[in-house]
């Protein structure tokens, strides 16, 4: 009778193993193989912006073992640089890569996922998002227009601008001709500067050609890859504009939905590990860049207390506009505002002046 009971059990014992076999076998099949397309906005040749695109791609094929596979596409390969949005939203492409402010005349409120005039640093961003609400209104935004928004890295404070002479006071801005970016444009034009956005490819043959007087672009590693030194010698800072900048990741919504947890899971991981990287390189390579163009002769300046309170002063009268104006960007603002507010008694005691 022992006997009997103990092979009774060992048979039941390997059809739960083989039941469990089966189900988890199933259970993989069911998970699809992912293999999209993503439209950038920058090149992959350029640092942080464009190569943190392209390290998306090579690590997501890793930490998922192949089972998620997305093919970087240079801008205009699929779709022009500023028309992502649409073509993401529209499922015309798969996913793609860029920042927030791109999409100003979309979604207003989505610049202040991108970066703020006199905004936080990195951390405090960052802070923002994640502990702090900025992540749920980011990805409310998107999901309106069937997009699924995952923010995929940071890059740090930008310079202000290339100019051909030296600007000794507000009054040398006045009827610039300059390419500018986000809610910094809106501010320069407080100051008479006459704004507009290019793409990164698109500056250099307009300042070239003088379409444009002047231009803001990015750090300085990747404004020395774009050779503005050439043609402009003035090189201002710091990045008022743009103390620190969000990188994403754009997906259709109906396709991330299509994805199991796992994946899901893998895509998240993949995008936080991009922020550890795009932190410690960004800050790495700026000093090597400055030399660079110091070598090529390069003036480097620091705009006056008096020129940074202007622009200061600029950028109140812009958000005061842009909060009566619309409703998101208010609820926004205010989330952001009141979470700087609790941090600065933090940030005064917990670090150096």
């Amino acid at each position: 009778m022992k006997k009997l009971l103990l092979m009774l059990l060992i048979l039941l014992t390997g059809l739960i193993v083989g039941c469990d076999q089966q189900e988890q076998k199933a259970a993989e099949e069911t998970v699809k193989k992912v293999n999209w397309k993503m439209a950038s906005a920058f090149p992959g040749s350029l640092v942080q912006i464009g190569t943190l695109g392209i390290r998306l791609q090579n690590e997501i094929s890793k930490i998922s073992g192949g089972n998620i596979t997305i093919k970087f596409f240079e801008p205009s390969a699929l779709v022009p640089a500023l028309e992502i949005f649409d073509a993401v939203s529209t499922g015309g492409v798969d996913a793609g890569w860029g920042t927030p402010g791109y999409w100003a005349g979309k979604v207003p409120a989505l610049q202040l996922f991108s970066s703020v005039p006199f905004g936080p640093p990195a951390n405090e961003y960052m802070s923002w998002v994640y502990f702090g609400g900025g992540k749920e209104f980011y990805e409310e935004l998107y999901a309106r227009h069937n997009i699924k928004g995952m923010l995929c890295g940071i890059i740090p404070p930008e310079a202000s601008g290339w100019f051909r002479k030296e600007i000794k006071g507000p009054e040398d801005l006045k009827g610039l001709k300059m390419r500018f970016f986000g809610l910094g444009a809106k501010v320069m034009e407080k100051v008479g500067v006459s704004t507009q956005l290019l793409a990164g490819g698109d500056i250099y043959p307009a300042l070239e050609l003088g379409t444009i007087d002047s231009a803001e672009f990015s750090m300085p590693a990747i404004d020395l890859e774009l050779g503005f030194y050439q043609i402009a010698k003035h090189y201002y800072f710091p990045g008022w504009h743009q103390q620190s900048t969000f990188m994403e990741l754009m997906i259709n919504l109906e396709k991330w939905n299509a994805l199991s947890v796992t994946q899901q899971a893998q895509l998240e991981a993949t995008c936080g590990d991009n922020f550890r990287h795009a932190i410690a390189e960004g800050e790495g390579i700026q000093g090597p860049a400055l030399k660079t163009l110091q070598e090529k002769g390069v003036e480097l300046h620091t705009w006056s207390p008096e020129m940074l309170a202007i622009f200061e002063n600029g950028w109140n009268e812009v958000v005061a506009e842009l909060v009566e104006s619309d409703e998101d960007f208010a609820k926004i603002w205010a989330s952001l505002t009141d979470f700087r507010k609790n941090y600065k008694v933090w940030k005064e005691l917990g670090y150096l002046k």
